[in-house]
This record gives structure tokens, sequence and C-alpha cells, in this order.
């Protein structure tokens, strides 16, 4: 079987200049990239503030979703990657109304920091469209 592949993007200038996609679908499956918590401009969201970046990414990664053609209701997979451990209870209290329903796997984990030190969460999801 030969399944179409399909980028999407979100027009960050950045997916040109360094070859990446916000998310990718081939058939059913749909795979969103780390997600930082910025605005249209490319500014950081809730600088400090772990809730309001986790919810900005997460509204990021439902527009991609829908451009996919998919929706939260397909996530399979969560990653929630943040600089400090300590404060997953507040990103995953944030991750918890986008994903309530699909009851994804999820992982949580820490690195050093991200390429903005502003950022103090990334996610990533993997989705797979049932039917398809």
């Amino acid at each position: 079987m030969t399944y179409k592949r399909q980028l999407i993007s979100n027009g960050n200038p950045m997916e040109e200049v360094v070859g990446f996609s916000r998310a990718v679908r081939v058939g059913p499956f749909i795979s969103v990239g780390g997600t930082a918590p910025v605005d249209a401009e490319g500014k950081t969201v809730g600088v400090g503030d772990v809730f309001a970046q986790t919810t900005r990414c997460f509204e990021i990664i439902k527009a991609a979703l829908e451009d996919a053609g998919s929706g939260l209701k397909d996530i399979v997979r969560t990653r929630v990657i943040l600089t400090d451990i300590n404060n997953w209870r507040e990103a995953i209290e944030a991750r918890k109304p986008y994903c309530q329903e699909a009851r994804p796997v999820d992982t949580i984990m820490a690195i050093d920091r991200f390429v903005n030190p502003e950022w103090l969460v990334e996610i990533e999801v993997d989705a797979f469209v049932a039917g398809e």
C-alpha cells in the first residue's frame, strides 16, 4: 500500500531555513514535532509560566492536527519535555484538557535547555487517524 505524504506548516520561517515541518502525515499516521510556546511573530508566550507555555504548545498542536485532517481525539502519544522536571505537575495540568478524551500514552522528561532559554517546555505528539 502506498501512502501520500502531507507536510503541515504553520508559517514559521525557520521551517525553510532548517528544513522541517510542524507536522507530517503519512496515511493514517501524524507526527507533530517539538512544539515551542511561541506566538505568530515567534515571540515566547508565558515567559516563566509553564502552564501558559504548555497551553500554547497544545493550541499550536491542535491547529496542526486539524490542518492534517485530524484532531486531539486521534493523539496516541505525547512527549512533555521540560527544562525543570519539578514543573511536571503544572505541565500535566495544562495537558489534561487537550488529552482527556484520547488518553494517550505519555513521556515526561527534562533536558538542560532549549534553543530559546525562555522556553520551559516543548511538546511532541503522534496521532493515528482510525479508519484510514
